[in-house]
């Protein structure tokens, strides 16, 4: 390994940086959505049914998960005193908007290291072969010569076969956190659709009943 290291040049030291970044943030990333998607499977269904019922008892229930982005989405919204549908609707559409950022985290460094990760290998093998070509002497025809070379430039593709499997593995988890982003996009926007049409059903009935309509104070800490 130390030999097939040295073979890449001086490429292989960021090459290597990459690699270990892209291993951190597939493990971050990883534990980000096993997370999400564990806890607010079963959250949200309860959250729907309880808002129908208890909206207090709904709002109770998010404020146990602020870790979760639909909670504080959720929240954000049911939280305003007097609000009409519209604005619980720009609400929940911009406390969405707001929690895209956390579920894009580090999409950039991902990019990032898949157009960086090839050039990098590319530039390795170009100095490599620069210095095996330096050191053929014309007129040597002698066979540990032409294995030198031979030997040399196998040596200077080794950053090649490199930075395009640092590129390759950042963009297979790349596309695979994508799909997972897109895949909550349209879960958190399904969800407050849901969570909209009880609202709306929940300012009719008070209209019929004399009751407050207001969600309850924050519980003192």
């Amino acid at each position: 390994m130390a030999n097939w290291f040295t073979a890449g040049g001086i490429v292989m030291v960021p090459l290597l940086l990459f690699s270990m970044l892209t291993l951190a943030l597939v493990v971050e990333r990883s534990w980000f959505w096993l997370r999400i998607s564990r806890q607010q499977r079963g959250l949200v269904p309860q959250v729907l049914k309880l808002y129908s019922q208890n909206p207090y008892g709904a709002i109770a229930k998010l404020k146990q998960y602020p870790q979760l982005p639909i909670a504080r989405i959720f929240l954000a919204a049911l939280t305003l005193d007097s609000t009409t549908p519209e604005e619980f609707s720009l609400a929940l559409e911009s406390a969405a908007q707001a929690e895209l950022p956390l579920l894009k985290r580090f999409h950039t460094v991902f990019e990032t290291v898949i157009g960086i990760a090839p050039l990098l290998g590319l530039l390795g093998t170009v100095l490599g072969l620069m210095q095996v070509f330096a050191t053929i002497r014309l007129g040597e025809n002698t066979g540990d010569s032409a294995a030198g070379v031979t030997l040399g430039v196998g040596e200077a593709l080794t950053s090649t076969a490199m930075g395009l499997v640092v590129a390759m593995v950042a963009l297979l988890f790349a596309n695979l956190f994508q799909g997972l982003y897109r895949r909550q996009r349209a879960f958190i926007q399904e969800a407050g659709g849901k969570l909209e049409i009880l609202h709306r059903r929940y300012l009719r009935q008070a209209l019929l009943e004399p009751r407050a309509i207001n969600p309850p104070p924050p519980h003192p800490h």
